[in-house]
């Protein structure tokens, strides 16, 4: 009976460790438009110095929505919205993120870079282990360009960040 409780225990585990693609799609398409709006609502409240950035992010951020969204009305896919994928270990840290922070009405430049920096971090973990996941075709295509755009932006985001912190501006 302990061995069959164990069993059922894993098989339960296992199951939990998983969504449907539909799933991780819907939370990818809302993590995107939060950035999206997080970016967009900082453009009139950040420093001259850095608003290109937030500009570009944000546009990146609305391509990104896009391509998710194009992807899960896409009928070519949709025999594998059903699928299930294992859910990466980043993925409590990435649906935290859907809830964007209030940095106030006058953020500083640190703050908002370092909490962009965070949103960058978590998507880039969180695509990365899906375009490991998902099999062959345009869904891990999808995820391994996402990834390394979230990494491009991440380190960008670091430069700039290290510029304004350490080097008195950029």
């Amino acid at each position: 009976m302990g061995r069959e409780s164990e069993n059922q225990t894993s098989s339960r585990d296992l199951l939990a460790s998983k969504n449907t693609l539909r799933e991780i799609l819907e939370v990818a398409i809302q993590f995107e438009k939060t950035a999206f709006d997080f970016y967009t609502d900082l453009i009139p409240k950040v420093s001259k110095q850095i608003r290109y950035l937030v500009e570009e992010l944000a546009e990146e951020e609305q391509q990104h929505f896009d391509l998710f969204s194009n992807l899960l009305a896409n009928p070519e896919i949709e025999s594998q919205l059903s699928d299930m994928i294992t859910t990466p270990p980043s993925n409590g840290r990435f649906s935290e993120a859907v809830q964007a922070k209030d940095l106030g009405e006058s953020p500083d430049d640190q703050s908002i870079l370092q909490y962009a920096l965070s949103l960058e971090q978590a998507a880039m973990e969180q695509y990365t282990s899906l375009s490991e996941e998902a099999g062959a075709g345009p869904i891990k295509d999808l995820f391994t360009y996402l990834a390394h755009e979230e990494t491009e932006h991440k380190n960008e985001l670091e430069k700039i960040y290290y510029q304004v912190v350490h080097s008195g501006g950029v």
